[in-house]
């Protein structure tokens, strides 16, 4: 399936971008103005394939920058803490410069690219376009573009809020956030079977976890990509 002349917007997952490049350029052994070039062109593929009429104002492109406040709200295990002290690609910070030079990437600051992106994509609508391969996007609803896969995908609003209970049952070993021992994507399928709305989703999260509203609450806040500045996730019982 493919949105046609649907897309409003196409918003842009350059974390995503700027790392392949920089990984390819260790790889293949790469200058700087080969890896560069390869990022335009990525871009560029990106927002042709998505915009039938790109123009002026139609994609931004976003970064993740300093400081994030769910290292504040893990408890159960520090917040991306399987990522420490892996090297990174060696012309990545560059490569990132130039992102914000060439294609004014907008840069995050206390929070995640993502959580930019979710932001804009409730602005714009579910007419807008999430181009990037992370499976965290697909809590959105809109078109979501896999730019590597070139896979095209639309998330309808409860089919994202499903996911997004999905992934509090299982956590994101990505992240270093811990689910529940034994439960993956058809576990969790099975407990969420049936729920006709958030409430019943929430629930049914609620049992899997013993009761342990806490640890609802702390994966759903990890999880939850904002929709609003400074926003943290509630779930839908009425308490603080």
């Amino acid at each position: 399936m493919t949105p046609g002349r649907n897309i409003s917007k196409t918003f842009i997952d350059g974390d995503i971008v700027a790392y392949r490049m920089a990984a390819s350029a260790d790889s293949r052994g790469y200058d700087f103005q080969t890896a560069a070039a390869n990022v335009d062109g990525m871009i560029e593929d990106i927002i042709h394939t998505a915009m039938d009429f790109p123009g002026p104002g139609c994609f931004k492109v976003y970064l993740t920058g300093r400081g994030n406040f769910r290292y504040d709200i893990a408890k159960a295990a520090p917040y991306k803490a399987n990522r420490s002290g892996k090297p990174k690609p060696v012309l990545l910070p560059e490569l990132r410069l130039h992102m914000e030079d060439r294609w004014n990437a907008i840069v995050s600051e206390g929070e995640e690219a993502d959580d930019l992106i979710s932001m804009a994509v409730t602005q714009e609508g579910p007419t807008s376009c999430v181009a990037s391969i992370d499976k965290d996007m697909l809590q959105l609803n809109c078109w979501h573009y896999n730019f590597v896969k070139r896979q095209w995908k639309f998330v309808e609003e409860f089919e994202g809020l499903h996911f997004f209970y999905q992934q509090i049952l299982m956590g994101d070993n990505a992240d270093n956030i811990k689910g529940i021992d034994g439960i993956g994507p058809q576990r969790a399928e099975v407990i969420l079977k049936g729920c006709e709305s958030e409430q019943d989703l929430y629930e049914r999260c609620l049992e899997a976890y013993y009761g342990d509203r806490d640890r609802v609450v702390e994966n759903g806040r990890l999880l939850w990509l904002r929709r609003q500045p400074e926003e943290l996730w509630e779930p839908p019982d009425g308490k603080r």
